[in-house]
């Protein structure tokens, strides 16, 4: 797929305002609209998954009640499977021909895409699904090979999750936005020390954080314009070295306890234990991680590089419409409840990332809880960042989960001294070659 998008937040914060008011000839709502009008005759069943926890699940089934009271013609099935299973799951579906009439997708959405398994929205769009008050690259994002196939669900932006606490006892001063990366290696060894054995400065995040240091750079892991890597095999060898030598100094967590306590799972984390100071997360796994944690939480911006922060506001996640959907209107009008209306919006939150139309984030932002707010400040000062230092948006490149097994190999290869970085980062270079394609 021959696709490059750049865009910045300031952009997205700024959004259209203008809804569109125009209607259908089936007696539904107007597009943008959150009131009903009388319903068409003929019954319909939607299904719709998603994957997240029980907490999400809880939200999104109260959402999908709310949006049958609106339109009490439609009844919506929905179900769910945890991160791991998720897509195994979708993928099974998908091949038997039993998918859901709408699901969620990440930046993996290219890989369906792809497929052509993915509804095209286009001809919806303007009267079951308005997107006047979305800003325009978003609508983009979700438009690969000329089809509308994923309206984002959510934004957010990566960066640095900080306890305060821990810097605290430690006597330490809390980073700030515009630090470096020789900044944090410092900082990490320097808390770890302080607060003795057992803690640490940060989680090792070689392979979340290896798009944003290549961007920093000028470069980006995939390079979807060519179809190969957008990066060489020194660029990989620099940041490798970077966190083999923070593991040195015992600033990072071990390979171990990294395995046995995976950042991704917040139950898991030992950022929520209070045994590590910082960490990488994306802005709307925020307020999971305070829930689980007396200590009082904090986020600032990765660490500076040559170019900035390479980091900008992007979609967390989105719906797509199944192709061999049977009710194409329907799907299209739940998408629009889903990111124009006001109920959906305050029962829904932040938990996707923040909305992505501006009504719906001022709605929120008046009422945002002390968490909330430290979403949409962290949010808004990488808006302000991106300003002047844009960067392009990336999706997940092509046989995304074998690229980051591969990675993550290497990382636990050198991590557990069975290579060392110049000979584990050779032979990740030569199999990310041959996923992307490239010579």
């Amino acid at each position: 797929m021959k696709k490059s998008l750049g865009f910045t937040l300031a952009a997205l914060l700024l959004a259209a305002t203008t809804a569109c008011s125009g209607g259908t000839n089936n007696a539904k709502p107007a597009a943008g609209s959150g009131d009903s009008v009388e319903p068409a005759a003929e019954q319909v069943e939607l299904r719709i998954m998603w994957w997240g926890d029980q907490k999400r699940a809880d939200k999104t089934n109260e959402a999908l009640r709310k949006f049958e009271e609106k339109y009490p013609n439609i009844k919506v099935v929905g179900e769910f499977a945890p991160n791991s299973g998720y897509f195994d799951k979708l993928n099974t579906q998908l091949a038997s021909g039993t998918a859901p009439d709408v699901f969620f997708l990440g930046g993996n959405v290219t890989d369906y895409a792809e497929k052509g398994v993915l509804l095209d929205l286009q001809p919806y769009v303007g009267k079951q699904l308005d997107l006047t008050d979305m800003d325009q690259t978003m609508v983009e994002y979700g438009t690969l090979n000329g089809k509308l196939v994923h309206i984002s669900a959510g934004a957010n932006a990566r960066g640095i999750v900080i306890n305060t606490e821990m810097f605290k006892k430690a006597g330490m001063t809390l980073p700030a936005d515009g630090w470096s990366w020789e900044d944090y290696s410092r900082i990490s060894k320097e808390i770890a020390g302080k607060l003795g054995q057992g803690y640490y400065g940060t989680y090792n995040f070689t392979v979340d954080g290896m798009d944003i240091y290549m961007k920093q750079r000028g470069k980006q892991v995939y390079d979807m314009e060519h179809d190969a890597l957008g990066f060489e095999q020194q660029d990989a060898e620099d940041w490798f070295n970077y966190w083999n030598d923070m593991s040195k100094t015992g600033g990072m967590v071990t390979p171990s306890l990294q395995v046995s306590n995976p950042p991704g799972d917040t139950s898991k984390s030992l950022v929520v234990t209070g045994k590590v100071a910082m960490s990488l997360i994306p802005s709307n796994q925020f307020v999971a991680h305070q829930n689980l944690i007396q200590d009082t939480l904090t986020m600032v911006q990765v660490p500076r590089g040559p170019k900035g922060t390479g980091v900008v506001f992007e979609s967390s996640q989105g719906l797509s419409g199944y192709a061999k959907t049977e009710h194409p209107e329907e799907v299209a009008t739940l998408m629009n409840y889903w990111i124009n209306d006001p109920d959906a919006a305050q029962i829904l939150g932040s938990d996707r990332g923040v909305p992505v139309t501006s009504k719906m984030r001022d709605l929120l932002m008046k009422d945002a809880s002390p968490l909330e707010q430290t979403i949409y400040d962290f949010t808004s000062r990488v808006s302000e960042a991106t300003k002047t230092e844009p960067f392009a948006i990336s999706y997940n490149p092509p046989s995304f989960t074998e690229f980051t097994k591969l990675a993550e190999t290497a990382v636990q290869e050198i991590g557990f001294e069975q290579k060392d970085v110049k000979q584990g980062v050779e032979d990740f270079y030569k199999g990310a070659a041959q996923i992307f394609g490239s010579k």
